[in-house]
């Protein structure tokens, strides 16, 4: 029987639907398309602030230099940047709706400054039981150690969780270690696959 229902953030209850504000960004710099991503995401110190290795502050300095911005254009560069993401309402009313039949959790692969974001700029911490995050573990998905800590914190078993993540190889380290999962997409009618589970909604 599922007891707890674990979310990530990014794609998930945070989306970028507006996916013009980078591309604009990257026709400014004369980047390729999805460059910004790859920067911020997914270059080497990208993934270092993820891991809580450099702060999120060094990721910044380091963009900054990186694309030879001055401050002035930093804060466009970052305004822009995460100006086409929107909190998923309807996913965090159904959230709401669950508990507290239900522990609700975040694992999220983040910088050390997203549970700020999540009390400040999204306001839904409040939804959740437990707020797990990569760059304070030093540890991400899909590494188990992440969802291990985050099973025994919540004082559950793998079996009693499900976990919601928009990438494929979370999803699959989730079930690696005994968890329910679902692979969240704009197409997803995540009622209907919680229901599968037998969560009652």
């Amino acid at each position: 029987m599922i007891k707890a229902l674990i979310f990530d953030v990014g794609g998930v209850l945070v989306r970028t639907v507006d996916h013009s504000r980078r591309a604009i960004l990257e026709a400014e710099l004369g980047l390729p398309k999805g460059q910004t991503d790859e920067t911020v995401f997914n270059s080497a110190m990208g993934q270092a602030a993820q891991r809580g290795e450099v702060t999120s502050s060094d990721l910044w300095a380091w963009v900054r230099a990186d694309f030879g911005l001055d401050k002035q254009g930093l804060g466009h560069f970052r305004h822009e940047f995460w100006g086409g993401d929107r909190v998923n309402e309807e996913l965090v009313a159904l959230i709401r709706s669950l508990r507290p039949r239900y522990q609700t959790a975040i694992i999220s692969n983040f910088m050390d400054d997203l549970r700020r974001s999540l009390h400040e700029e999204y306001p839904i911490a409040d939804a959740f039981d437990l707020i797990v995050i990569s760059a304070e573990e030093k540890v991400m998905k899909p590494d188990p150690l992440i969802f291990q800590r985050t099973i025994e914190r919540l004082g559950r078993k793998p079996e009693e969780c499900v976990f919601v993540d928009d990438f494929v190889h979370n999803v699959e380290g989730a079930r690696a270690v005994g968890m329910h999962a679902i692979h969240y997409g704009p197409q997803t009618d995540i009622q209907a696959e919680l229901a599968e589970l037998g969560i009652v909604l």
